[in-house]
């Protein structure tokens, strides 16, 4: 947990500046240098600072360490370990006492300032550096200390792990794996690719990680990197003056003001029992939605009339999306380059100001709709699902929980189902990431709680007991479906379902072990380029799945799922913008909903196959569509923007 000051968030973005350009090497006396290479430090990383509150007065000295690679903290603090009041005999569970990383329970280390003459929080030269032991992304971690030499026994030792020979042994690796999270710290870049944006975890060397926790802490805490060295380090400074012998601690929970929130982000640290809490989450309030409208900065439209074409009136496309250019051959349509001569506007980038459009240009017909975002991003699914389930959620949606508001809420959850035997399998998802990015698979309601520092993320649980499908190649794997939605207006509701779907399957047999085996858990395996794409068309896999399941006729499972599909949309559109999808006439949208199977039974006992709606998702990727389809584009288009969808595989759902 940091013990960051940073104002707003308690995820840390850190931002790699460029270096300032070589050729003006400096003739000026030492002092004037030092005040240059100071003043450009300020320029390159005054900002990041400034949001870690870090006092400008540190700065001159920080630069001269982080120059000069100066870890001086042993001349300022000592780490003292706290002996036992009283020894034991050692039973089983004084022997699974000790497996028990420091920070767990009774606190066996803490780190006091042992120079004689205290700590003046005045000193310019009262920041410390403290090094990073192990940095990792998580689905790397198990990897990393299975190979890296030296890794698990260090990783061991710092978290008070038993470990015993020099080969890492699966259970001290399992080990590692679950207390890690007591240790660990976040922070992720600013810029880069979406892989690369993926939240960085880090271990502070073992100084760092001996300083423990105090609601009113004597020191913070801020991760920096240091663009000249490419380096990321963890700043200490103090709070206060302290004395010889004074403990220095920080605040775990820093920034969290409520009681209970600051109960649960402490509960790796201080287990805590909410069972007497309720876990039911209603549909959030109108403001909630209001504040999502805000915060996406989207200018919902005015009235306007549906546009009026004629029946052969050929429409200008305007798109910046390549399958589209590459596969929309329609007598009907035609490419300008133009936005402002188009009559339809098809983008792959989320359009914003529906309000100027609708005062401008009432009649130019776009692929996407205001307030979308109530669909497509995952804790506003959730949400607005609600309305069709309660507060427990619809059958058809995996039970969700929003950890930045609904954290009290899913630990008492999860500490319920943990009372009552029954399996808490949950996997985290970020907010607004596809392709499985920074996605896991978990049963350590720790590693899930300390996830919620990181990124906006949601906790689903994870369908234990899926569907599967027999590949003769592999074995019996988990397969996840692909449906494309195409929603002609809002009011009235009129919903497609394109008749072709897409299924991606797992390559490795499905168990509930190995979760951190992304080709066991997870299907999306084309953009891995190691990865075997395994390839059934739908038309061979439905007598392949009857074949597997004869008492499941597909007509009646994919009845199942287009109801949800239904449910789903009959709740996005039911209320007024921003609680619903905006009801604007030049709106056209295709969406690709992902979804699994998983057992189920139905009141009479009998078993059933049960859709589980995974997301839903804008501008999907179409690659797999144009190749095996060509007339997919063509398709969409007379569908959406012809009103022609007689001789088109398409089935109208409302």
């Amino acid at each position: 947990m940091q013990a960051d000051p940073t104002p707003e968030r308690s995820s840390r973005v850190l931002t790699p500046e460029p270096e300032p350009e070589p050729g003006s090497e400096s003739v000026l006396d030492p002092e004037q240098d030092a005040r240059v290479a100071l003043a450009e430090f300020a320029a390159l990383h005054g900002p990041a600072l400034r949001a870690s509150g870090v006092p400008e007065r540190y700065w001159g000295r920080l630069l001269h360490k982080l120059e000069h690679e100066v870890f001086d903290a042993g001349e300022m603090f000592g780490i003292m370990q706290v002996e036992e009041a009283e020894e034991e005999s050692e039973d089983e569970a004084a022997q699974e006492a000790r497996k028990k990383p420091n920070p767990g329970g009774e606190l066996c280390y803490k780190v006091i300032v042992t120079n004689e003459n205290g700590l003046q929080a005045a000193d310019p030269n009262s920041i410390f550096l403290i090094d990073h032991a192990w940095t990792c992304r998580v689905t790397h971690a198990r990897q990393q200390l299975q190979q890296v030499p030296g890794l698990l026994h260090r990783m061991a030792n710092l978290m008070g792990v038993e470990f015993h020979g020099e080969l890492p042994s699966a259970e001290a690796v399992d080990l590692v794996l679950e207390e890690m999270w007591k240790f660990n710290q976040t922070y992720q870049l600013a810029h880069g690719t979406a892989e690369e944006k993926v939240p960085v975890w880090y271990i502070m060397d073992e100084f760092g990680s001996r300083i423990q926790h105090a609601d009113v802490p004597s020191f913070a805490t801020a991760p920096f990197f240091y663009a000249p060295q490419q380096v990321a380090y963890t700043l200490l400074w103090p709070l206060r003056d302290l004395d010889t012998g004074e403990e220095v601690t920080r605040d775990f929970a820093y920034g969290e003001a409520d009681p209970l929130i600051r109960r649960c982000v402490l509960l790796p640290w201080a287990p805590t029992d909410l069972l007497d809490l309720s876990s039911s989450t209603p549909e959030p309030p109108a403001e909630h939605y209001q504040a999502i409208l805000e915060e996406n900065k989207e200018k919902l439209p005015l009235a306007v009339s549906p546009a009026g074409y004629p029946c052969d009136h050929v429409f200008k496309v305007y798109t910046d999306i390549q399958q589209v250019l590459s596969h929309l051959t329609h007598p009907r349509f035609t490419f300008t380059q133009s936005e402002a001569d188009a009559d339809v506007l098809y983008n792959f980038s989320h359009f914003k100001d529906y309000r100027r459009l609708s005062q401008e240009r009432p009649n130019v017909l776009l692929n996407q709709f205001p307030c979308e975002n109530l669909l497509t991003v995952k804790d506003c699914l959730a949400s607005i699902a609600r309305r069709a389930g309660g507060p427990e959620g619809p059958a058809w949606l995996p039970r969700t929980f929003n950890l930045r508001t609904e954290l009290p809420q899913f630990i008492s959850y999860f500490q319920q189902r943990e009372r009552r035997g029954e399996d808490n399998h949950w996997i985290c998802k970020p907010w607004n990431l596809a392709r499985s990015l920074d996605t896991h698979i978990t049963k350590n309601l720790h590693s899930i709680v300390r996830h919620r520092e990181s990124s906006p993320k949601v906790v689903s649980k994870y369908i234990e007991s899926p569907v599967l499908f027999l590949r003769e190649d592999v074995g019996r794997v988990k397969f996840d479906i692909r449906y494309i939605l195409l929603l002609r207006s809002v009011k009235p509701l009129r919903l497609f379902v394109y008749d072709v779907f897409w299924l991606r399957f797992s390559n490795r047999p499905f168990a509930l072990n190995d979760l951190d085996d992304y080709e066991k858990h997870f299907t999306v395996m084309n953009y891995d380029p190691e990865a075997v794409l395994k390839q059934v068309h739908y038309n061979e896999f439905i007598p392949e799945f009857e074949k597997q399941y004869p008492e499941f006729p597909w007509k009646s499972v994919q009845a199942e799922i287009f109801q949800a599909f239904k449910e789903l949309f009959q709740v996005a559109c039911a209320r007024p913008p921003p609680l619903g999808l905006c009801d604007y006439p030049s709106s056209r949208a295709v969406y690709a909903v992902d979804l699994m199977l998983k057992w189920d039974s139905r009141p009479d006992g009998k078993r059933a196959m049960q859709p589980q709606i995974l997301e839903v998702n804008f501008n999907p990727d179409c690659e797999r569509a144009c190749r095996y389809h060509p007339s997919f584009f063509n398709d969409i288009f007379s569908t959406l923007f012809l009103d022609e969808p007689d001789g088109c595989p398409v089935t109208r759902l409302l």
